[in-house]
């Protein structure tokens, strides 16, 4: 019986940092492997001479309807970037039962330890004391923790409830914070299984003491956070920025943080790298981390882990389970912005 062929494209990933050897062995017993883990995406005319035997693919190669029509024995396409980019005719996947996958959940709980490690250290001011004290600039004891809160018991505001936000639900558990969330694509049902009640964006800015924004971008949200909603913060609170720039007026972001209104973090930046004369990085009050709150070895293995499983369900003829699954509903909403080095 023929092995089916699974072409890999992984860039900008590249093969050690996903595939840990005994998920690689794995993922070589199932198939005939076509690899490109040189610079760049597979030349298209090697990469399209494998489509008419192609049953797999994981990467995340351009497949318009084209590619598609000469790919019939196609399955799944697992983009290891782990965002559903605009680069894949999906109505024709829906049609033909094509899984287009992410393993966008690879970064979940990393995410949530440091936006908790992160939302403490504003709560408590632990940064800036720091900073203070090497400057010979401290304040003592009570005189000190001017201004700070502690998060036992805080009232705390999500924006998006994805996967981040379902990670970081649980490691609040100890500090008995009532959370309310805002996500126009969950269900009031479905947050309530969480612990989590639903609410309008106003009321999860306005009502909440610890606000961190965890939504993915959509051509719904781009830029949505501006200087409306940024008022109706209430002063001294907290806010982190840990999924995308994108949803947020970033000029404005740093206005109303340098205004002193409210302390705050953020995990990405409009550009990455931020240039060296970025103002994000003059501004006190703000808390950076350059796009590193998911950057750890056993994330990115866990996206080659979450592919290989389902592969083997898939090639099974199986539905898969580890990956979020691209939605009718609203994969062409998704607006990720792709990166280019991982």
């Amino acid at each position: 019986m023929t092995r089916p062929l699974i072409l890999i494209d992984p860039q900008p990933r590249s093969l050690e940092e996903i595939f840990e050897p005994k998920v690689w062995t794995r993922l070589e017993r199932l198939g005939e492997l076509a690899i490109h883990d040189g610079p760049g995406r597979m030349p298209a005319e090697r990469f399209e001479s494998y489509l008419p035997e192609m049953a797999l693919l994981i990467g995340q190669s351009d497949m318009p309807k084209a590619r598609l029509d000469r790919a019939p024995d196609l399955r799944a396409i697992v983009n290891v970037e782990t965002n559903f980019l605009q680069n894949v005719d999906y109505e024709t996947c829906f049609e033909r039962g094509i899984h287009v996958l992410a393993p966008s959940s690879a970064f979940a709980k990393p995410v949530a330890e440091m936006a908790l490690g992160m939302a403490i250290d504003l709560c408590r001011g632990v940064t800036t004391a720091d900073r203070a004290m090497r400057k010979g600039d401290e304040k003592w004891l009570l005189d000190g923790a001017k201004g700070c809160f502690s998060l036992y018991g805080a009232r705390v505001g999500l924006i998006g409830f994805g996967d981040l936000a379902r990670a970081f639900v649980p490691l609040l558990a100890p500090f008995g914070c009532p959370v309310k969330a805002y996500d126009p694509w969950i269900s009031e049902h479905y947050m309530a299984g969480f612990g989590v009640a639903a609410a309008s964006l106003d009321e999860v800015l306005s009502a909440s003491q610890v606000i961190i924004v965890f939504a993915a971008a959509t051509s719904e949200n781009q830029g949505f956070l501006s200087k409306r909603e940024f008022d109706l913060i209430a002063p001294g609170s907290v806010f982190l920025l840990m999924s995308r720039a994108g949803i947020v007026d970033f000029p404005e972001f740093l206005r109303q943080v340098e205004s002193g209104r409210f302390r705050a973090a953020t995990d990405v930046f409009p550009a990455e790298p931020a240039p060296p004369g970025d103002p994000a990085r003059r501004i006190e009050g703000l808390l950076l981390s350059p796009h590193r709150a998911g950057a750890m070895r056993d994330s990115l293995y866990e996206i080659g882990r979450q592919t290989v499983a389902d592969a083997e369900l898939v090639l099974r003829g199986l539905p898969p389970l580890s990956c979020r699954r691209a939605q009718r509903e609203t994969v062409l909403r998704s607006r990720s912005k792709p990166i280019e080095r991982s």
